[in-house]
């Protein structure tokens, strides 16, 4: 479960980091379902959608539209650089974390940051097996880990890929994770407006709710002011709590000389070359 020294996970077989981006070490499935069945029996439910955001946000299929399947040019991206690299050895939770296929909308949080009990106060009560989560986070080995089953080994796994999307939408208010979005931003990380008069503006990535498990994340183009689906069907089933409703607003006002005008052209329907009257 967790890491030690070489790489490997303690707890779980001593599996690398490696074995568990080829899908040999986790069973993501299971440990989303094992985690919902502790949630529903720990938390009572406000609200969620019928089908509410996975609390593994690795490899798991989006419920959303899959708006992907004929670009195999997007889909490569989604391939993150880290299954070909050789320093797994090295590689903090943080980063293993984010360089995961779906996970390219997170930015790494400093290690400062997790380490702030301020920057982490309320969160113990909204996730569970917290301070074993926190320890996975911060690559703090556990005495414990022998004492746990492989259930609750999962269970720790995808505890601590929740409270880690809990303190990121925290972190990304902050001037630092501002500007490490901004990084993004300019790289067009989160991907463009599909909007044709938008003209490939780039987006940032939004939630429609606070509330965890309530919305998957969208992308908001602040050029038509609109949000759309993301076109990874990987990153389409990332929960929008993990960036919050606040964020691309609060983006847009800090770095207020990168928001663009709104775009002055509109589609114009027409049959035969004459527009169609519009239906009082």
């Amino acid at each position: 479960m967790y890491k030690d020294r070489s790489g490997g996970i303690m707890g779980s077989g001593g599996s690398s980091r490696t074995d568990l981006l080829s899908g040999g070490a986790i069973d993501r499935k299971r440990i989303n379902e094992a985690l919902d069945k502790h949630l529903k029996k720990t938390s009572t439910s406000k609200g969620e959608d019928s089908n509410p955001p996975s609390t593994s946000t690795g490899t798991a299929k989006s419920h959303l539209p899959d708006q992907s399947e004929t670009d195999n040019s997007e889909e490569g991206s989604d391939v993150s650089g880290s299954e070909g690299g050789g320093d797994d050895d090295d590689t903090s939770w943080i980063s293993w974390f984010c360089n995961l296929r779906g996970n390219e909308f997170f930015c790494q949080v400093d290690e400062d940051y997790v380490e702030d009990d301020f920057n982490l106060c309320g969160l113990s009560a909204q996730v569970p097996y917290y301070d074993y989560a926190l320890d996975l986070i911060l690559d703090v080995e556990s005495s414990n880990s022998d004492m746990f089953t492989e259930e609750q080994n999962e269970l720790v796994e995808s505890a601590a890929e929740m409270l880690y999307g809990l303190i990121h939408v925290r972190y990304i208010l902050t001037t630092k994770g501002m500007a490490a979005m901004l990084e993004k931003y300019k790289n067009c990380d989160f991907g463009r407006c599909p909007r044709v008069f938008c003209s490939g503006q780039s987006c940032l990535p939004v939630g429609q709710s606070d509330t965890p498990r309530s919305r998957t994340v969208k992308i908001y183009c602040p050029k038509c002011e609109d949000v759309y689906y993301p076109r990874s069907k990987y990153q389409g089933n990332i929960d929008g709590a993990y960036f919050g409703t606040t964020f691309p607003h609060l983006f847009l006002m800090a770095y207020g000389n990168l928001k663009p005008q709104k775009p002055t052209q509109s589609y114009v329907p027409k049959i035969f070359g004459f527009k169609v009257h519009k239906q009082q």
